[in-house]
């Protein structure tokens, strides 16, 4: 059906390495796999294997678990999209982190997981959480930066900020020159 790998980490890893919970639902348990050093693997390369037709409304999500908390959604690979590296952003020991239930709610884990799970492609809210997050991160600091920019050449008229009419046009040009000049710089802002 699927199998993982962890980049620089694993050899391909079928599904008969997870422990199938039920019809839909499987776990790898990390303690097998790397102990206490689960938060050291850091990405998921998931992929549907050849012969395997998920249907095309369906989706498999990938969960992270650490010990005392709940699975954190990470993203999902879909028949037109049948690999995917993912990103495991562990949540810290204990806290209680997102929704979906592949243990017993009163018995809390003592190892950290990863859980896969067949899905309504429509439930889900991204495939890929991880970039998301870059791309907010990144609109963030773009932002960030105009305004610095502006507020270097505002002035105050009461309650409220006075700048000049071509200052977008200024930032935007400024930007691109030190985007050109410096490959780097742009680097900066996708961190």
């Amino acid at each position: 059906m699927f199998g993982v790998v962890f980049p620089n980490r694993s050899f391909p890893l079928d599904i008969s390495t997870f422990t199938q919970i039920d019809t839909f639902h499987w776990v790898l348990d990390m303690n097998h796999f790397v102990g206490e050093e689960y938060d050291s693997i850091r990405e998921v390369c998931i992929f549907l294997l050849n012969n395997f037709t998920l249907p095309p409304d369906k989706a498999l999500a990938v969960y992270i678990q650490s010990p005392g908390s709940h699975f954190l959604f990470c993203g999902a690979v879909t028949v037109s999209r049948p690999s995917a590296v993912l990103s495991l952003p562990w949540p810290e020991p204990g806290s209680n982190a997102a929704q979906l239930q592949l243990t017993a709610p009163e018995v809390p884990p003592l190892s950290a997981k990863i859980g896969v799970s067949v899905e309504d492609l429509a439930a889900l809210p991204s495939l890929d959480v991880a970039a998301e997050k870059k791309i907010e991160r990144l609109a963030l600091k773009v932002g960030e930066n105009l305004f610095n920019f502006m507020q270097s050449f505002c002035g105050v008229d009461g309650s409220k900020l006075v700048v000049p009419m071509d200052i977008l046009d200024r930032w935007f040009k400024k930007f691109q020159e030190r985007a050109k000049r410096d490959p780097e710089y742009l680097k900066g802002f996708a961190l």
